[in-house]
């Protein structure tokens, strides 16, 4: 029903069904031009040859694969409740299948800080890969994730799935994923309880990366200056987002996915329907 948009681009590449950037051999009639010597005869309109006696070639419509490359922040936020774990795990099945489904050229990478690994796609089927993200071991845990170190692919959707929940300037990060042509989305799971907190007197909190413990008082002025800094976080993320022309829908793990993807991510066009 839903996938990543893929008619919203003109594509070149491998054989498919979306649209490129030339000429091919699919069913779609494009034009018409002179023959040359080399040109595929099965593409000779021997109708217009036998009006004028002069050869002439059928263009079709180029059809190819989109390319699509798949990048998790594997930091341990994304896994720290319940809730944000599932929602990590529904949104990377889905970008994934939803994908190969539409024939594109799929590549997975988990990142954490400077550390990261090339995920199988079908081993996110088999629920093998958070496995293997336990296995990275960056410098700095809480540090942003470093995507300028992957091996990314020319004319690219670089799809960013992270909570985003580093203090970093993100155009650095656009840029990354701009790089070579690409066309970056991003998807942003979050939890209510961490957007609209409703903390009141004392917590241990938890810090996710570093797994350390921070005991705190929650009076109304703390909360205040809680919910200005992750509202002003977030600010300069959508401003980039739009600097950039990069959709960025920001997902709750509350609701069901697909109201959720309908509600959030398609109007502004983060996704598309297949129909």
């Amino acid at each position: 029903m839903l996938r990543l948009p893929f008619r919203t681009r003109v594509w070149r590449g491998a054989a498919g069904e979306f649209n490129g950037s030339g000429t091919g051999s699919s069913m779609d009639f494009q034009d018409h031009r002179a023959y040359s010597p080399g040109d595929d005869p099965r593409h000779i309109n021997w109708n217009a040859y036998a009006r004028t006696g002069q050869y002439s070639m059928k263009l079709f419509r180029e059809e190819i694969r989109p390319v699509v490359d798949l990048i998790l922040d594997a930091s341990p936020s994304m896994f720290f409740t319940p809730e944000k774990e599932k929602r990590t795990h529904e949104l990377l099945a889905f970008l994934t299948d939803s994908s190969l489904a539409a024939g594109a050229s799929v590549r997975v990478y988990a990142v954490h800080g400077d550390a990261h690994l090339a995920i199988d796609p079908p081993s996110l089927r088999a629920n093998r890969w958070q496995a293997d993200i336990l296995k990275l071991t960056p410098s700095i845990p809480s540090a942003p994730p470093e995507v300028h170190r992957l091996p990314l692919r020319s004319l690219a959707l670089r799809v960013l799935l992270s909570d985003l929940l580093f203090p970093t300037d993100p155009n650095p990060i656009f840029r990354a994923l701009s790089q070579k042509q690409g066309t970056p989305i991003i998807f942003a799971p979050f939890l209510e309880s961490e957007a609209s907190p409703a903390w009141s007197g004392n917590y241990e909190f938890i810090d996710a990366e570093l797994k350390t413990q921070h005991p705190h008082r929650i009076e109304p002025a703390t909360l205040r200056r809680y919910n200005e800094a992750y509202t002003a976080h977030f600010n300069l993320w959508k401003e980039a987002a739009l600097r950039h022309q990069a959709p960025m829908a920001r997902i709750p793990c509350e609701p069901a996915l697909l109201p959720a993807l309908y509600l959030y991510a398609l109007p502004i066009k983060a996704l598309e329907t297949t129909k």
